[in-house]
This record gives C-alpha cells, sequence and structure tokens, in this order.
C-alpha cells in the first residue's frame, strides 16, 4: 500500500492556504453532479425501447 501522507499533507496545505472550502466544495459538488447524471444515464438506458 502506497504512503499516504505526502498527499495528506499536500491537502491539507491547500486546503489551509485559502480561505474556506470553497474550490474543494466546488469539485466535490460538480463531480457528484456528473456521477449523478452518468449513472442515471447508465440505469435509465436499460428501459429503451426498440
Amino acid at each position: 500500500m502506497p504512503d499516504m501522507t505526502g498527499l495528506t499533507e499536500t491537502l491539507a496545505a491547500t486546503s489551509h492556504s485559502n480561505d474556506g472550502p470553497g474550490a474543494l466544495l466546488r469539485t466535490v459538488i460538480v463531480v457528484g453532479v456528473v456521477g449523478a447524471v452518468l449513472l442515471a444515464w447508465f440505469l435509465l438506458r436499460g428501459y429503451k425501447q426498440d
């Protein structure tokens, strides 16, 4: 298993350098919405009538 200390230190430094969770929160919301759309498309394409 790779050492994750470098990643967590980088994320911690990045999150403390700006004013609040703006960029991270925006990224999480965008990824969540895109993921939900792709999941809905994948599930609903099975109901297509040919």
